[in-house]
């Protein structure tokens, strides 16, 4: 199956990833629960690894959502509002999700560099926290940039219409 857009490749890629990290998950948590209440040896550090794989697998569903457009809209407000009101809104949306998005990714960036270089880790595992940053940092950018593009593709094609 080709796509038409590389946003959309990298998107799709993305989930798919994240789609491995929770499969990933479930089996470590089968595996750990069952050694723990049949063999009575538990995995060790298994609840640190569920919260780095958990946070990087919601940050790499995001692009993806962000690209279907699948977030929460709340249309009860503004189901009323004519078609132009309801364009801007959306518009407006789309902006404050690269904001948003452009933040999340800027600080888990400037978050990766500080546990690099204080050598940051987790208790048990002494799994790297930079790993876990970076994980986040990279699809919210990418998700930041979906955004751009969508409010930047909307504003053109409201352009050509008008015209």
């Amino acid at each position: 199956m080709m796509f038409s857009n590389p946003l959309e490749r990298i998107a799709r890629f993305c989930s798919i990833l994240g789609g491995l990290v929770m499969t990933s998950l479930m089996l470590m948590t089968c595996y750990s629960l069952i050694g723990r209440n049949f063999f009575d040896s538990a995995l060790i550090g298994d609840f640190e690894l569920t919260g780095v794989g958990a946070g990087a697998a919601i940050a790499l569903f995001m692009p993806l959502c962000q690209l279907k457009r699948e977030n929460i809209i709340v249309d009860f407000f503004t189901a009323k509002c004519s078609e132009a009101t309801n364009f801007k809104l959306d518009r407006l949306g789309d902006l404050f999700m690269t904001l948003i998005f452009f933040l999340l990714a800027w600080r888990c960036g400037a978050a990766a560099i500080n546990a690099k270089e204080t050598l940051g880790a987790s208790m048990l595992l002494g799994f790297p926290d930079w790993i876990v940053f970076t994980s986040m940092c990279i699809p919210f950018g990418i998700t930041a940039l979906i955004a751009a593009m969508q409010a930047l593709s909307q504003f053109d094609k409201n352009n050509k219409a008008s015209s």
